[in-house]
């Protein structure tokens, strides 16, 4: 018996990286996943197949996350074709670096209607069905950078802290309601995001992690089991760091 049988988990950016490796520990404990990306490509369509192999059902949808009106009609489609919603993990999100100087207002626009946006779309609209059941779980990915911030990163910092402020603000809106919030500020995860490090720069990032190496998606999304199964039943308006202990 899995820790999340029956279910139906949202997980918006999933085609790859951290959110397809939640996706994919979802499913491993019985979950049904219905997950976005911007597009639905041959790899995203192959994130569906690896997911529905693990025996439950496994739903790809095109949407673009900062847009309200694409997200409405995703999660109405997800209440038509799932007829639930218990989970939901806030993933979907994009990096900007360079000096907040060189930036243009389109450009900290976007990351900030991408990562923080998405989040404030996808609450919105998947709150009245966890409401209507009295229970739910919404998980938000986060960063480090969120708290500490990060030069030559300040809005995606500034994008990422307003997620966790977020997330505590709706754990005690949401509370009475047996709907739980917390979030993930992750670390250095290797993804295609911290792709753009030259060998150099990795090696130098590594030595600032007690640990001294990258985290795995896979690490993640084990973690993000822990959070949204009953194992973590009476935790909510958390922001936990997962970070290999950042120097």
């Amino acid at each position: 018996m899995g820790l999340l049988d029956g279910k139906t988990a949202i997980v918006t950016g999933a085609a790859r990286g951290i959110g397809k490796a939640i996706a994919l520990k979802f499913a491993q404990e019985g979950a049904n996943i219905a997950f976005t990306d911007l597009v639905i490509d041959e790899n995203a369509e192959a994130t569906a197949k690896e997911i529905e192999t693990l025996g439950v059902k496994a739903k790809a949808y095109a949407s673009n996350a900062a847009s309200f009106e694409d997200t409405a009609k995703v999660v109405e489609a997800i209440h038509a074709d799932f007829g639930r919603i218990d989970i939901l993990v806030n993933n979907a999100g994009i990096s900007h670096i360079g000096l907040f100087t060189d930036m243009t207002p389109e450009q900290w626009q976007h990351v900030l209607n991408v990562n923080l946006g998405s989040v404030l779309n996808c609450t919105h609209l998947a709150i009245p069905a966890m409401v209507h059941n009295k229970k739910g779980v919404i998980l938000n990915i986060s960063s480090m950078w969120g708290e500490a911030g990060a030069s030559c990163e300040a809005v995606y910092s500034a994008s990422k802290g307003g997620i966790n402020a977020f997330t505590k603000a709706m754990a005690k809106e949401l509370g009475p309601s047996g709907i739980r919030v917390n979030a993930i500020a992750c670390g250095v995860i290797d993804t295609e995001m911290n792709a753009c490090f030259s060998e150099e720069e990795r090696a130098e990032l590594a030595d600032e992690i007690a640990l001294m190496r990258f985290g795995k998606p896979e690490e993640v999304g084990r973690f993000a089991l822990t959070l949204a199964s009953e194992s973590a039943s009476f935790l909510t308006g958390q922001i936990i760091t997962l970070d290999g202990g950042m120097l």
